[in-house]
C-alpha cells in the first residue's frame, strides 16, 4: 500500500507532508468527490471484508467505492491516524482526529446529502456551516448526536415530489455515537450482518452516491438523483430520473466512474424511510 498511489486515485496533487487541518481537509474533499459511497458488492454477489489490504485493493486499484467501514478504515491508514480512535454506535464507524489540541470528527463514509465536506470540530451545540448545509453535534451524558439543518428544496420533476427518498424535516438527527475507542475487529459482526440480513437496509436497497464540486449524485436502485446545493435563494435543486435496466451500468460508468466485475442487480424496496438522499 502506497500513499502516492492513493493520492493519484483521488486526483490530489498538493503536499501531504503536513498533518494540519488545511491539508487534511483538502485530501478529504478529493476523497469524497472521487470515491463513491456504495454497497454494490452486496448486489453483485461479492463479500465485503474488513481486511485493510483488500479494502485498499478495492478502492485504490479497482477504483471502487465502499461503505463507512471501508472508507474510514482506509482514511485512518492514509492519514496515519493509528493513535486516534474509531468512534461508533451500532453500525457506523467514524474517526476522531486531534489537531493542534482540538478534536475533530472525520467521516468519509455516510454519503448522500448527509456527507460532511470538512472535518467537524467536536463541540456540542455549535452550528458548523458547510456547502451541504449546517451540521451540528450535541452531547448528552457521553452520547453524541449528529444533526443536519437543510435548505429548502426545489424538485425539478414534480412527479417525484412525494418520493420516499426525500427528507421532509428541516432538521434531521442522522446518527448517534460514543467516543469509546474501538478497533476494526469490533465491527466484524456489523459488517457481516449488514450485508447478509434480510432486515438490513443495505440488502434492501442498492446504493451509490458521490459528492460533486457543487452537490451530489446518487443512484438508488433505478432512481438517479442529482442535487445542486444552494443553486439560488438558499434553495437546493434536486433532479430525479428513472433509469431503464440497460442504462444502469452505463450510468455507473459515466456518473460515478465505476466498472463492476460481476453482474449487478439493482434493488429499491419501497417504504424504507431510514435512507434519505436529499
Amino acid at each position: 500500500m502506497y500513499i502516492e498511489e492513493y493520492l493519484a486515485r483521488i486526483g490530489y496533487k498538493g503536499s501531504h507532508e503536513k498533518h494540519d487541518l488545511e491539508t487534511l481537509t483538502a485530501i478529504f474533499q478529493h476523497h469524497i468527490q472521487t470515491v463513491p459511497f456504495e454497497n454494490l458488492s452486496i448486489h453483485c454477489g461479492e463479500t465485503i471484508t474488513l481486511d485493510l489490504d483488500q479494502v485498499y485493493n478495492k478502492i485504490v486499484r479497482k477504483k471502487r467505492g465502499g461503505w463507512c467501514m471501508e472508507h474510514n478504515q482506509l482514511l485512518s491508514y492514509i492519514y496515519n491516524l493509528h493513535q486516534n480512535t474509531y468512534a461508533s454506535h451500532m453500525t457506523h464507524l467514524l474517526l476522531k482526529v486531534d489537531i493542534d489540541d482540538r478534536a475533530y470528527i472525520l467521516d468519509g463514509g455516510f454519503g448522500v446529502s448527509y456527507q460532511i465536506w470538512q472535518p467537524m470540530e467536536l463541540i456540542s451545540g455549535k452550528d458548523q456551516s458547510q456547502t451541504p448545509g449546517i451540521f451540528r453535534f450535541t452531547e448528552n451524558n457521553g452520547t453524541w448526536y449528529f444533526e443536519k439543518i437543510r435548505r429548502k428544496q426545489y424538485i425539478a420533476n414534480q412527479s417525484f415530489s412525494n418520493s420516499d427518498l426525500l427528507e421532509r424535516s428541516e432538521c434531521s438527527k442522522i446518527y448517534l455515537f460514543s467516543l469509546e475507542p474501538r478497533t476494526i475487529r469490533d465491527f466484524q459482526f456489523q459488517c457481516t450482518y449488514l450485508q447478509t440480513s434480510p432486515d438490513s437496509l443495505f440488502t434492501k436497497k442498492s446504493i451509490c452516491s458521490l459528492q460533486t464540486t457543487d452537490g451530489l449524485r446518487a443512484l438508488i436502485g433505478w432512481t438517479l438523483i442529482e442535487t445542486t446545493y444552494n443553486y439560488k435563494d438558499n434553495t437546493d435543486l434536486v433532479e430525479f430520473m428513472t433509469l431503464k435496466d440497460e442504462e444502469v451500468e452505463e450510468t455507473l460508468k459515466d456518473k460515478f466512474s465505476l466498472t463492476l466485475e460481476r453482474k449487478f442487480v439493482p434493488i429499491n424496496l419501497k417504504g424504507l424511510k431510514s435512507f434519505l438522499v436529499a
